[in-house]
């Protein structure tokens, strides 16, 4: 994945309807994930309680990471 592909975003964007795994950990250490309308995935972390940043990826770039999840590759890392 190149860097070219990850956005930084306002977090003040309402239109985003953030969800979090259902294997999150009880103490809210995870990621929130929101699906935009352009295909892109919005990404930001559960303790900043929506005042931190937020990262955006292209669908493609997104899929890459969970693929590489998948297959193991990013095991140990």
């Amino acid at each position: 994945m190149s860097a070219t592909e990850v956005n930084l975003l306002s977090n003040d964007d309402e239109s985003l309807v953030w969800r979090k795994s259902s294997f999150s950990a009880v103490n809210g250490n995870c990621v929130e994930v929101a699906f935009r309308g352009t295909g892109d995935v919005a990404v930001r972390d559960s303790k900043a309680k929506g005042l931190g940043p937020v990262l955006s990826f292209s669908g493609d770039a997104w899929g890459a990471f969970l693929d590489g999840i998948a297959s193991g590759e990013m095991h140990g890392a």
